[in-house]
């Protein structure tokens, strides 16, 4: 019998003070909405985006910075860390109140060329504040995406999400991608026969982002008495599939 197995390939598990792992990650910054009229302006700052007490802290402030009137934190593995196929877990914690977007997403690495969706992107978790403990799996591609409103998506419903840690991750096959929570296996989603990579672009390395988006398109309108808001991470980690027999 054939056994999907895996072994560690990168992990970061957010054991030193200060800023991120610039071997594993970029900090983001800008504020032009990110096609969803976003609300923050992602900084570098370390008020935004820190390691302490074990734990990545991407931090929501309400404060006036450039155009906007809200600050937060993007980090992204671009050129540095990648994932094609094997399995990928990441332990957070989502923060509350109506406003708040935290996610955990991947996008193709060719996307500076042949641009979204067509570069394809997996959405590990998002959970957007104002449908509190609603977690929402997906995949977007360029035949098959949100602006079309027919993109494979399945949502599960756990009201602690805010108030506890949990693994949300994805094992990742040439023909599926299954979606999980805590572990537990939640929704595949399956290549179909005939797919081009305008259906199915999951065929190439990816890289892995975490931020926490306010406002926006979904997030709606914003609860300014939530902030400072925190999206805590105790680690991320990938592994590569080892096929055995057994």
């Amino acid at each position: 019998m054939r056994l999907n197995m895996y072994r560690l390939l990168w992990e970061d598990q957010f054991k030193i003070n200060g800023k991120p792992d610039d071997r594993i990650w970029d900090i983001q910054k800008g504020g032009q909405g990110f096609g969803n009229n976003e609300d923050q302006y992602y900084t570098d700052h370390l008020e935004n985006v820190y390691v302490k007490d074990g734990m990545l802290h991407i931090v929501g402030l309400k404060e006036e910075y450039e155009h906007r009137h809200y600050t937060s934190g993007k980090l992204v593995t671009y050129k540095k860390q990648h994932i094609k196929y094997g399995k990928l877990e990441v332990e957070a914690k989502l923060p509350a109140g109506n406003g708040t977007w935290p996610a955990i997403w991947l996008l193709g690495e060719n996307i500076k060329r042949v641009g979204w969706p067509l570069c394809g992107e997996i959405d590990v978790m998002e959970h957007v504040g104002k449908n509190h403990g609603h977690v929402h799996f997906s995949l977007h591609s360029d035949t098959y995406n949100h602006k079309l409103c027919n993109h494979p998506t399945y949502v599960i419903e756990n009201q602690r999400v805010t108030d506890e840690f949990h693994t949300y991750g994805i094992e990742w096959q040439e023909q599926q991608i299954t979606f999980t929570f805590d572990h537990e296996k939640v929704i595949t989603f399956k290549k179909e026969i005939g797919d081009t990579d305008r259906e199915w672009p999951f065929d190439q390395p990816f890289y892995l982002i975490l931020n926490l988006a306010i406002g926006g398109n979904w997030g709606g309108v914003i609860d300014d008495t939530i902030f400072p808001v925190e999206f805590l991470i105790k680690s991320v980690k990938v592994f590569e599939r080892v096929d055995s027999n057994d």
